[in-house]
């Protein structure tokens, strides 16, 4: 048994300054090693308290990594300038052969980049081949990673839309795409944005009586959006649209979510990012497409596996007793 638990703060993580190509990476790998049945993940369990609120567990196991990992988040209603965040989340790490816990670290930032990195991964095999502009829905913490991350994966991005009920949030958002040399512009026109986009990002946070908004029928024909918040902010009757609709595991999630957080009769997904990744799926590159995810534990383990091995080899974070 280990007689010390390394501990990352989000400060911590922070200075690891994980590179979006390399989490990219990493959770593309974790899919090729599920495929390959080199790890196991349990479907995420839900703890349901109401619209916005609740609590989650996310379990995975990696022979291939050797470790095996626990998420657990909690998400709260927040208003549009609250300063306090909507999603807190933990992660704590053990040995895989020997079972002994090995690390804990905050989820909050895990959360961010791997996020992101599901997104642009999903993206890397379903959107345009040369997309010069992306739209935000959204413009909290999770649009700034996804920022990152995409213009990453996509150096050629010429424009940023960002469209947010927080004025303040899509300035702050407008300013870092600038900040990286796209040109930046604030709407509030959801259909516009559509119009223009060839990848949307979907972030819009659970809230009571929230009602979709966003009109698939009004994207472009060869477009890509990734709903990161589950589809809630898409009109059911308008995703059909879509020519392609993927997840990141079949076994988890067979359909988009609603405003009220109930699967969407409208459509079913046909793909995901297993296949994808493997390659027993070809690219989902024509048409309109979305990748919509409730998140999978292995994504999150891949990451903290990536953090820790990070900090172990520079020497970032703290030994606690056990």
């Amino acid at each position: 048994m280990s007689a010390s638990l390394l501990y990352l703060s989000r400060q911590d993580v922070q200075a690891l300054a994980i590179a979006p190509g390399a989490a990219r990476e990493a959770v593309l790998q974790a899919f090729r090693d599920h495929a390959a049945g080199l790890n196991r993940s349990l479907p995420k369990s839900v703890l349901a308290l109401g619209p916005g609120h609740g609590f989650q567990a996310m379990a995975a196991a990696s022979q291939a990594d050797g470790i095996a990992a626990l998420k657990w988040v909690s998400m709260t209603p927040a208003g549009p300038d609250s300063a306090a965040p909507s999603v807190s989340a933990l992660l704590c790490v053990s040995d895989y052969a020997g079972g002994a816990p090995l690390a804990v670290l905050d989820g909050d930032e895990i959360t961010l980049i791997r996020t992101a990195a599901l997104s642009a991964a999903a993206a890397s095999r379903m959107a345009p081949a040369a997309p010069r502009t992306i739209g935000f829905v959204g413009c909290g913490l999770q649009a700034h990673a996804h920022l990152a991350a995409f213009h990453d994966l996509y150096p050629g991005l010429a424009t940023a839309l960002a469209l947010s009920r927080s004025p303040s949030s899509a300035r702050r958002l407008g300013d870092a795409a600038a900040g990286r040399g796209l040109a930046a512009e604030v709407t509030g026109d959801a259909g516009a944005l559509l119009a223009r986009s060839d990848i949307v990002i979907s972030m819009v946070p659970g809230a009571p009586g929230l009602a979709p908004f966003l009109d698939a029928r009004l994207m472009k024909p060869d477009a890509f959006a990734a709903a990161v918040d589950t589809g809630r902010s898409w009109i059911p009757e308008s995703l059909p649209a879509f020519d392609s609709l993927a997840t990141d595991s079949l076994e988890q999630s067979q359909a988009p979510y609603d405003a009220a957080g109930n699967p969407v009769a409208t459509v079913a997904f046909s793909h995901d990012l297993i296949g994808l990744a493997a390659g027993t799926e070809a690219p989902l590159r024509n048409g309109r497409s979305l990748f919509c995810f409730r998140g999978f534990a292995l994504a999150d383990l891949a990451l903290a596996h990536l953090a820790v091995r990070h900090a172990r080899e520079r020497g970032i974070g703290t030994a606690l007793p056990r």
